[in-house]
């Protein structure tokens, strides 16, 4: 199974200096990518910071959420449901043994450690930290 982060997610739907990378990963895809309840609210938000700061409008941001639940129809993604209690404890596991060390984000370790919860073994990512965290939790790790 492969989990995409946030991050390269929206470089698919809007565009940026990732996009092209991310609509070429998406389209070697060998199976579908697992949809967690954190893709849905930080991809959503990530869309609406993009229109605060100006980097896309109301119209881009429109049809890029509506590419999104799209793809979500079309079998793009593979919709998972890790239990909070399981993410928080490997949350907390990866927190403990790499934050000091890697300079992660909690949404960073939320999101490996929703990877781990549900069972993926390739993580897609371009932010570095959040990569070499997946790395030291045992993920392959892609786009970085």
């Amino acid at each position: 199974m492969i989990y995409a982060d946030t991050g390269l997610l929206c470089s698919l739907y809007a565009p940026d200096a990732n996009s092209g990378a991310a609509i070429d990963r998406i389209g070697r895809a060998k199976s579908a990518l697992s949809l967690v309840w954190l893709h849905q609210l930080e991809l959503r938000n990530a869309l609406r910071l993009r229109v605060f700061r100006k980097e896309i409008n109301v119209t881009q941001r429109d049809a890029a959420l509506n590419a999104f639940l799209a793809d979500i129809a079309g079998g793009v993604y593979e919709s998972a449901s890790p239990g909070i209690a399981e993410v928080m404890l490997e949350a907390e596991r990866l927190s403990a043994s790499q934050a000091e060390r890697l300079g992660v984000r909690s949404l960073d370790i939320l999101h490996v450690a929703s990877a781990l919860v549900v069972g993926a073994s390739e993580f897609w990512t371009f932010d570095a930290r959040q990569g070499a965290l997946a790395k030291a939790a045992g993920l392959k790790v892609s786009g970085t």
